[in-house]
């Protein structure tokens, strides 16, 4: 077993915010946690990583407690904010964490180099003082010093929060060679294509519970609504639209002028939807039958959105 979680709990003060969780590991490849912002992924994964203690249960990495020395050079652990030293150099701060695994400075620089060309960061940016870095300059060399020791087990918690798409993009490409490279990824993220694209398989987690496991498309074709359309209005849903829409659907997510709607037969109250809208003023001027997605799955088992 690569990672063996078992009735975790943690208390923050007299508040539970992981409550009984179990999580399991077994082979290479990349492992989501999706939920929302504080939904308990960061708390997880930085007990998981061996950074914070937990009060009730059991967590094993490698057969090992993930504070133990031997798990420690296992474990590779690029949290939220990357914890970086700002005035000094990129190569400083590689210099200064690659030290921690006993690595020699030849070591350190080359790795460090072969890497961060792979997340597009030149030599001119390595030599360059961190405080002047951008955030995905950060994220991008919080990964490389994460990679420093070559672990088998990396763990990132929201590694694309805030990025653009071009550098969202590089650190799914790293992510997946990792994953060729038969590594295990261990990722947080509350974006669900995010989860979706890289995932082998997929834990869904909310208020410090996780609700289900498994692969994307069996979670999707287990959980996912039986048919699922989008509706694009010519403005904003209006209130009184969206009862119009409650009337005919299981559940539905609204934002701006797309409705996303479950519908149990959609060849049956769709029309009637439709005329009603239009019988009332509101105009759709596009729908179209889409498949289930991650988010439908959560929305199907909390009520909620992911950002809500």
């Amino acid at each position: 077993m690569i990672l063996v979680v078992r009735n975790l709990v943690k208390y923050f003060d007299s508040r539970k915010v992981l409550d009984d969780v179990s999580w399991i590991v077994e082979t290479p490849g990349v492992y989501s946690l999706l939920g929302p912002n504080g939904a308990g992924k960061t708390t997880l994964l930085g007990i998981v990583s061996g950074v914070m203690n937990f009060d009730k249960g059991d967590v094993r990495v490698k057969d090992l407690p993930p504070s133990d020395p031997v798990a420690r050079k296992v474990i590779g652990y690029c949290p939220q904010e990357p914890g970086l030293i700002d005035n000094i150099s990129g190569y400083d701060n590689a210099l200064f964490y690659g030290r921690l695994y006993g690595l020699t400075t030849n070591e350190i620089i080359g790795k460090t180099r072969s890497m961060a060309e792979l997340l597009g960061l030149r030599d001119a940016d390595l030599r360059m003082r961190v405080g002047k870095y951008s955030g995905g300059m950060k994220k991008k060399l919080a990964l490389v010093v994460s990679l420093l020791h070559d672990p088998e087990v990396l763990i990132l918690d929201e590694p694309t929060t805030g990025l653009d798409p071009g550098v969202r993009r590089d650190v799914w490409d790293l992510i997946l060679k990792l994953r060729e490279e038969g590594r295990t990824i261990i990722l947080a993220t509350h974006y669900m294509d995010e989860a979706d694209r890289l995932s082998d398989r997929v834990a869904i987690i909310d208020r410090g519970k996780i609700l289900v496991e498994g692969k994307p498309g069996e979670l999707k074709e287990k959980y996912g609504p039986p048919s699922v359309v989008e509706l694009v209005f010519d403005s904003e849903v209006h209130p009184a639209a969206t009862r119009i829409i409650e009337k005919y659907t299981v559940k539905n997510y609204i934002e701006g002028k797309i409705a996303r709607l479950h519908l149990d037969e959609p060849d049956k109250h769709l029309p009637a939807l439709i005329g009603e809208l239009f019988s009332n003023g509101y105009h759709v001027v596009e729908f179209k039958l889409t498949k289930p997605t991650l988010e439908d799955v959560f929305l199907k088992l909390t009520g909620k959105r992911l950002r809500e």
